[in-house]
């Protein structure tokens, strides 16, 4: 285990790989665990972290850290720390939403971003997430399988409150607005038969730089319930030249087959 103290915090991590940095950030439930297979596809090519948030897995628990501001302050603070200049970010959930806090305070540190099943607004969530326990949460929005049981191991380490906080201020905060006029490149994953919220569509009005896939075969969870299709688009993704838009991954018919 590896960790680094922040403002008088823990802040836990795991690292893999060489080369340019990408940051995975978890989700409502869980803890950096779930990112190990995609944290091993990226690693090929890049030097891969992934951070147990404020109140989550191994991490610091404090209440007074839960807002989306402090867990991208986090964020700042890690990479602060480690040296670590530009990224490319994976988030889910709650980790694409600070995902998209630090890309809208400072654009020019993130290179691009795979936003995993984020509610794009605070009225697509779905109450449930709002109010369950951890293991309500697991119950409802895991697939139930031994590969889940194990990905989701650290979700009893989940302090209930640092999910009702982070909703709270994305409540509060006109975030995806923000994030949109970065002009940072984000592709929009989501797992088609999620319940936890609902799923956006991307109109003829949406930026450029912006692009939504959905993934029919996926519930909450498409890093665990297709991890080789959720891999093969992590890849195809990361492999685009810097500031292109993820529009160009239509391109590619051999995926475009996959992801039907």
């Amino acid at each position: 285990m590896s960790a680094i103290i922040l403002d008088n915090a823990i802040v836990h991590y795991e690292a893999l790989g060489r080369g340019r940095p990408i940051v995975f950030l978890h989700g409502w439930v869980g803890s950096w665990r779930y990112w190990i297979s995609a944290m091993q596809v990226a690693s090929t090519n890049f030097r891969a972290y992934a951070l147990d948030l404020f109140g989550y897995g191994d991490t610091t628990h404090d209440v007074q850290k839960y807002s989306l501001e402090k867990q991208a302050e986090l964020l700042t603070g890690f990479l602060d720390e480690m040296g670590i200049g530009k990224i490319a970010i994976v988030g889910h959930g709650l980790g694409a939403l600070v995902g998209f806090y630090f890309a809208a305070q400072q654009p020019g540190s993130v290179d691009r971003i795979m936003a995993v099943n984020c509610p794009l607004d605070f009225n697509s969530i779905n109450a449930r997430l709002k109010t369950a326990t951890a293991p309500e949460l697991v119950d409802w929005l895991s697939s139930r399988t031994p590969e889940s049981a194990t990905a989701l191991s650290d979700a009893s380490k989940s302090d209930p409150r640092a999910v009702a906080a982070s909703l709270n201020s994305f409540q509060a905060d006109s975030l995806y607005n923000q994030f949109r006029v970065s002009a940072v490149p984000c592709l929009l994953v989501y797992g088609q038969n999620d319940p936890s919220i609902t799923i956006p569509s991307l109109d003829n009005t949406s930026p450029l730089h912006m692009h939504q896939i959905n993934l029919e075969g996926s519930g909450h969870f498409p890093m665990i319930d297709e991890t080789a299709k959720f891999n093969r688009l992590l890849t195809d993704f990361l492999a685009l030249e810097s500031g292109v838009s993820p529009h160009e991954l239509q391109l590619k018919e051999e995926w475009k087959r996959r992801v039907r």
